[in-house]
C-alpha cells in the first residue's frame, strides 16, 4: 500500500471524501472535490492510478496524463495496492491491503468501481490460450509476448476493434474479429457518431491498425480446440460454422458493472445497474457513484460523472449543475452503445450440458439449468463460491438462465480471515504511511 504526498495531514485516517476506485471516474472525482478544499482518499486495488483503461503498459492518451498530472498535485491521499471488501457502518469502509486491515472514515462515500468483462463459457473455453479481450489486452501491455501469435477477437462492442489495434500493433496477427452484433447494427452505431468525430476516427484508427483481419458480423465463437492449449476457434455466422486456427482468442460479450459495493452498501440497483440523480447520488445519502456502474458509457462520461460527482460531494453544486447539460448531450452515444451491444438470444445455446460455467468449483451447465434460480443453484452446486465470487460465471447465468444475483454480504471479495474478523492494524488505523505514489 502506498499513500499519496499530503497524506502526513490526515494521521487520523478521518476523511471528507473518499473514493474507492482509481481509473478515469476515480481519478476525475478525487481531484475536483480535493481541489475544491475538501480532505480526499482515494483508494484502489491496483499498484497504480488509470483503472484497466488508462493502465500502464502503453502510450496513455492526452486525458490520461493531464488526470495524472492534476492528482500528483491535488493533495489526495492514495491507498493503492488496497481493495475495499466490508462497509461495517455508516461513514466507515473497510480496507485490506499487504499491510494489514484498516478503516477509512468518511462524510462522503464516491464508488468508481467500474466495469469488468462479460464472458460467456462456450466449449473449451477454459483451453489455455483463451482470453477475455481486455484481459490479454491487459497481458500483452504488460509484457506477454504477443509478436507473431494468430489471434481471434471476438464478442461484441467498441473494445473489439481496440484490442485488435492494439494487439496487430505490437506484433500480433488479428486473423479473425468476430462480432456478435449485425453489420446493420454496428453502421447505424457507427453513424451515430459522426457527432463525436474524434470517437469515430479512433475506431477507424483501430480497424487500419488490424487492417490485415477479416472482420465477420453476426459471428461469435461456439467451441475451441486443442488438447493442452489452443490451436483454433469454430465460429458461427448464421447456418455456416467454421475453424479459425490460432495461438490465442481474445473474447468479450461487452461490460458488467461492478456494483458489489453499492450493493453491499444497500444502495438501489436499477436493471444491473446503479440509480443516481443528476448529481451522482445514490439512495443512500453520502454515497455517490460515477463511471460504469451507473452505466456502460466510455471514458469521457465516466470522466465527466466523476467531476459532477466530486463536486457535488464537496458542496460545489452550483458548478456541478453546469456540467449537466454537457452529461445529458452524452446520453445519446450511452443508449446508441447500449443498443448496439444487446446481446442476440441466440448466444444462450453456445453452451452445452458439459461446459464449465463456474472455473472455481467446476459446476458445469447440466448441472446449472436443473435449478430455478441463482440462490437454488448456489445451494446446490456450489456455483459462484470459490475465489471470484461469482464475478464471472453470476454474470454468465443471468443471461443464460435470467437469474438475478442475491444480495452482497460481507466480505464483498476474497479476504483474510484476520481482516473480516476485524483485526484492525493499529498503523494504518493511525493514518501512517508508508510511502508515495
Amino acid at each position: 500500500m502506498s499513500a499519496g504526498n499530503g497524506c502526513a495531514n490526515f494521521l487520523s485516517g478521518d476523511f471528507e471524501v473518499v473514493v474507492v476506485g482509481a481509473g478515469p471516474a476515480g481519478l476525475a472525482a478525487a481531484v475536483s472535490a480535493a481541489n475544491a478544499g475538501r480532505r480526499v482518499a482515494l483508494v484502489d486495488d491496483n499498484p497504480e492510478a488509470g483503472g484497466q483503461i488508462w493502465r500502464e503498459g502503453g502510450v496513455r492518451p492526452t486525458a490520461a496524463r493531464e488526470w495524472m498530472r492534476k492528482l500528483g498535485s491535488s493533495g489526495v491521499a492514495r491507498f493503492f495496492g488496497a481493495r475495499v471488501f466490508d462497509a461495517p457502518s455508516r461513514g466507515v469502509v473497510r480496507v485490506e491491503s499487504d499491510g494489514g486491515c484498516f478503516d477509512l472514515h468518511y462524510e462522503k462515500l464516491i464508488l468508481a468501481t467500474g466495469a469488468r468483462e462479460l464472458f460467456l463459457p462456450f466449449p473449451g473455453w477454459t483451453l489455455p490460450g483463451v482470453f477475455g479481450a481486455g484481459g490479454l489486452d491487459a497481458m500483452a501491455r504488460g509484457g506477454l509476448p504477443v509478436a507473431g501469435k494468430r489471434v481471434v477477437v471476438a464478442g461484441t462492442g467498441p473494445l473489439l476493434l481496440a484490442v485488435a489495434g492494439h494487439l496487430a500493433a505490437r506484433g500480433a496477427t488479428i486473423v479473425a474479429i468476430c462480432e456478435q452484433a449485425t453489420m446493420r447494427k454496428v453502421l447505424s452505431f457507427a453513424g451515430g457518431l459522426l457527432a463525436q468525430p474524434g470517437k469515430l476516427l479512433q475506431g477507424v484508427a483501430y480497424r487500419w491498425t488490424a487492417r490485415g483481419a477479416v472482420m465477420h458480423f453476426g459471428c461469435w465463437p461456439v467451441a475451441a480446440r486443442g488438447d493442452t492449449t489452443l490451436r483454433s476457434v469454430m465460429v458461427r455466422q448464421g447456418d455456416r460454422h467454421w475453424d479459425v486456427d490460432c495461438d490465442f482468442a481474445a473474447c468479450g460479450f461487452h461490460l458488467v458493472p461492478n456494483v458489489e459495493l453499492a450493493r453491499l452498501s444497500g444502495c438501489r440497483i436499477e436493471d444491473g445497474f446503479v440509480a443516481v440523480d443528476a448529481m451522482q447520488q445514490t439512495s443512500v445519502a453520502g454515497i455517490l457513484c460515477a463511471g460504469e456502474p451507473c452505466g456502460i458509457g466510455g471514458v469521457d462520461v465516466a470522466v465527466l460523472e466523476g467531476q459532477i460527482a466530486g463536486l457535488a460531494a464537496a458542496g460545489k453544486l452550483g458548478e456541478a449543475r453546469g456540467m449537466l447539460a454537457r452529461r445529458r448531450r452524452m446520453d445519446r452515444f450511452v443508449h446508441a452503445l447500449r443498443n448496439a451491444c444487446a446481446l442476440n438470444p441466440e448466444l444462450r445455446e453456445v453452451a452445452t450440458d458439459e461446459t464449465i460455467v463456474c472455473r472455481c468449483e467446476d459446476v458445469r451447465y447440466g448441472a446449472l439449468k436443473r435449478h430455478r434460480s441463482w440462490r437454488d443453484a448456489k445451494l446446490q452446486t456450489r456455483c459462484g463460491m470459490g475465489p471470484c465470487q461469482g464475478r464471472v460465471c453470476g454474470a454468465a447465468a443471468e443471461f443464460f438462465f435470467g437469474w438475478r444475483m442475491g444480495d452482497v454480504r460481507p466480505p464483498a471479495f476474497p479476504a483474510r480471515v484476520s481482516s473480516f474478523a476485524g483485526e484492525i492494524s493499529v498503523t494504518e488505523r493511525e493514518g501512517r504511511c508508508s510511502g508515495t505514489a
